[in-house]
């Protein structure tokens, strides 16, 4: 049987000197009829269902890099067309995340199944695999340290808490990165309450996982550092530790990378060293936007626990498990030193949060315990379901609306607008391509699948600050600006742009024989700097 840690979270009533197992026998008692859980491999299965369905609902766009930093660098790999933004020119981009997609792209192309519908649903339903691994290691996780109570409201917490349904199946180096950063957090014995001499054959396992994180993407080296320094502290073979397993593990992770990355760029390229310089010694982050230095702490992790912030608060204090409660402050303390800040940069901290809203719904099942003693705790440990339904019902009647509608509604057209253009270009129905609005505000050829001319407006960072882009200067002067670059254009057949601007430019778009062909809905609310209520389509009439 597997050696239970921190007994603790079985709630003992101290004052009635209960034994440990109380708490096993009441969560015998309640899950008598439920045996789901006492398998991992159904553990596993539930959560690739759950992330597979939730895959399917994910309908909407979040942020540019889900499709130009993985698919379209993809989808120019196994295709031979794509656009590759400026981040490839420069090297600061690993091809290890996306070659995971470029297998993908080669199955479906094999099965003559690349088609619109499986170019825009094959990727998530990809990443939602590794996701249910994601998932199932946050289990396991919870298991070792609270015990497998705990472990099945953590992951209640996981499958429910609206940002996670949100983001996690998304093609995101992020998403990779935090599954990735909790099968490592698993194997590491400096994360458990105790390790036993066996637990440190797992270390190897930990660390080649964390270097695979780091070379996904290597500000996950933020968390991988606060680890390694824990785990070195709380080694006693310290020079074994760093010569003879960090040393070749680390290595050999980033020869295999570096290797990938010379065959990719046909160069000799170290991404990790270009990505520090541009991101961290050069500020070049900020030119994308920068917030306030608490902005994590007072506004992104709080909207991304969003009801669940007061459970893992109380998990953290109730626990008494400091270590992975420090390692989510480390990450938002130095994620909060650099001036570009946005939610999917602190995601493979989430999880962890949630694992403690875990540890606070498990804890109101018996209130009479060391941790958590309240007013209406009984004598003889009486539980209290009701005071836990309220708090289940509350989580998700708060949850499941908010990741529906992000999930399903606000914006939506942006892809709406490629999975209609893919069509319609299946068709020979579209020649080319024109998006007058702000850089890369839908997908590209990774959902179009049809080799044909496109153009958008670019917003490569230039070498001179303050000088403005191609984009900030359409949105500045949307006739203006049109009306210069339709001098040097080669005529479209299609023009894509949010209405915001169509309103700016009806009268250019009818001068040219434009006219609206379709119109999807985008957003009820401003995203970024306008209401981008709609995305219309303005097709050339000849």
């Amino acid at each position: 049987m597997r050696r239970r840690q921190n007994a603790e979270i079985h709630l003992v009533n101290r004052d009635n000197n209960k034994r440990p197992d109380s708490f096993k026998t009441e969560e015998k008692r309640i899950f008598t009829k439920i045996d789901f859980f006492s398998s991992q491999k159904r553990v596993f299965a539930l959560c690739l269902v759950f992330r597979m369905v939730n895959a399917l609902l994910v309908q909407t766009y979040f942020n540019p890099d889900e499709h130009w930093q993985a698919l379209e660098v993809a989808h120019h790999i196994a295709f031979g067309y794509g656009h590759l933004t400026w981040e490839w020119k420069k090297g600061i981009r690993s091809y290890l995340h996306p070659v995971v997609f470029v297998v993908l792209y080669k199955i479906l192309a094999v099965l003559h199944l690349d088609n619109p519908w499986f170019m825009m649903k094959a990727p998530r339903l990809l990443q939602s695999i590794f996701s249910a691994i994601g998932d199932l290691y946050l289990y396991k996780l919870s298991d070792v340290l609270f015990g497998d109570y705990v472990s099945k409201w953590a992951l209640f917490s996981q499958l429910t808490n609206w940002f996670m349904f949100f983001c996690f199946p998304r093609t995101l180096s992020n998403s990779l990165e935090t599954v990735l950063t909790l099968v490592g957090l698993y194997y590491w014995p400096c994360m458990r309450s105790s390790s036993s001499k066996g637990s440190f054959k797992f270390r190897k396992w930990g660390l080649a996982v964390a270097a695979l994180a780091c070379a996904v993407r290597p500000t996950s080296a933020v968390t991988w550092l606060y680890v390694g320094l824990l785990e070195l502290f709380m080694t006693h073979n310290r020079l074994r530790f760093i010569f003879l397993e960090v040393a070749p593990i680390g290595i050999l992770v980033l020869g295999l990378v570096c290797l990938l990355d010379r065959f990719m760029y046909g160069s000799w390229i170290l991404v990790p060293l270009n990505f520090l310089k541009f991101n961290f010694l050069s500020s070049g982050g900020d030119y994308y936007g920068t917030h306030k230095w608490h902005w994590y702490f007072t506004q992104g992790f709080p909207a991304m626990l969003f009801t669940y912030l007061p459970f893992s608060v109380a998990g953290i204090i109730y626990s008494r498990q400091w270590k992975l409660a420090v390692l989510i402050t480390w990450e938002l303390v130095l994620y909060s030193l650099l001036g570009h800040k946005e939610f999917r940069f602190v995601l493979p901290v989430l999880p962890i949060a949630l694992m403690y809203s875990g540890f606070s719904l498990a804890a109101m099942r018996q209130l009479d315990s060391p941790q958590i003693k309240g007013k209406g705790s009984s004598k003889n440990g009486t539980t209290h379901p009701a005071k836990m339904k309220v708090a289940i019902l509350f989580l998700l009647a708060t949850n499941i609306p908010m990741a529906l509608y992000m999930s399903l509604v606000h914006q939506r057209g942006a892809e709406d607008v490629m999975n209609h253009l893919a069509k319609e270009a299946v068709d020979d129905k579209v020649k080319s391509i024109l998006f007058l609005m702000p850089c890369h505000a839908t997908p590209y050829y990774s959902m179009l699948h049809k080799n044909l001319p496109m153009q958008f407006l670019d917003c490569t960072p230039s070498e001179e600050k303050g000088v403005p882009d191609e984009s900030d200067c359409f949105m500045m002067e949307p006739v203006a600006f049109s009306s210069q670059y339709a001098k040097n254009w080669s005529l479209p057949s299609h023009i894509v742009l949010f209405d915001s601007e169509e309103q700016k430019l009806r009268n250019f778009l009818f001068s040219h024989n434009f006219r609206e062909e379709r119109r999807f809905f985008n957003s009820h609310f401003k995203v970024d700097r306008d209401l981008q209520g709609s995305v219309v389509v303005y097709v050339l009439k000849r």
